[in-house]
């Protein structure tokens, strides 16, 4: 089983690597990938199930469990556009291509509120160095925690914050997906109780994480507690389906006008 390397994952999975009861510990066996490489695993076959950006499920025909993922009520912290120009004057965005759903989000957005559709160009997540060949940047995971988004000398959108106020609704950015054969209703009950141990062992998560990843402990409970929603209801899933549905049109333009 593939899950995603950034802070965000953690709570999902930690049932699975922490609880006592050593049936749920026994489930899967996870190994910790970038989103889009957890994408292309599925896609090669190299993991049966993993945590995949919406949007790569959605282009590969995947099932998922609808129980858990990684949602946002409002702003996220984690998926920020940084822009050295005006956004409506986006031209060039660079990104790292670690989650291809908020590179998607990012382009819906820019799209649909902006008016613009930027060329994207993939390269490692170095903000000064982005902006140096682009007019923005989309840093997300845990690269964006590390930024203060309001000591930057830039414009900056947080996408979670910007999708629920175009919306009204929550953004889903991934899902336990996998082929529809291996997607079994005890599997789907063993991911919803990890998770649920997780969100009950936030404090033993922070204490773990917070040195690890270099973070101050007051940042690391904030972001898993206030802007990462873990557990996923009707509204969750409507805000997937809106995303899903103006993402794949923009994927049919875009295709239009590269044949």
């Amino acid at each position: 089983m593939c899950a995603v390397s950034y802070l965000n994952t953690v709570p999902l999975v930690w049932g699975m690597l922490h609880a006592p009861d050593e049936q749920l510990r026994s489930v899967f066996d996870v190994h910790f990938k970038l989103p889009s490489v957890c994408a292309d695993e599925l896609r090669s076959g190299a993991a049966d199930i993993g945590i995949v950006p919406v949007i790569e499920m959605a282009r590969q025909g995947l099932d998922y469990f609808r129980g858990v993922g990684i949602a946002c009520h409002g702003p996220v912290r984690t998926i920020l556009l940084i822009s050295k120009v005006p956004f409506g004057k986006i031209r060039t965005l660079a990104t790292d291509a670690g989650s291809r759903s908020s590179v998607m989000l990012s382009r819906v957005i820019l799209a649909e509120k902006y008016g613009v559709s930027p060329k994207v160009i993939s390269l490692p997540a170095n903000l000064p160095a982005m902006l140096t060949e682009a007019d923005a940047a989309l840093i997300i995971g845990d690269a964006a925690l590390a930024l203060d988004p309001e000591k930057l000398p830039f414009e900056t959108l947080d996408l979670g914050q910007v999708w629920n106020e175009m919306t009204g609704l929550p953004m889903v950015f991934a899902v336990w997906s996998g082929r529809r054969e291996v997607m079994q209703e005890r599997y789907e009950k063993a991911f919803v109780e990890s998770c649920r141990y997780g969100v009950t062992h936030i404090d033993d998560i922070v204490q773990a994480e917070a040195p690890a990843r270099g973070f101050a402990a007051d940042l690391v409970r904030t972001y898993l507690t206030r802007h990462i929603v873990f557990e996923l209801g009707d509204r969750d899933l409507e805000g997937m389906k809106l995303y899903l549905k103006q993402a794949l049109a923009l994927d049919r333009v875009q295709e239009g006008i590269s044949a």
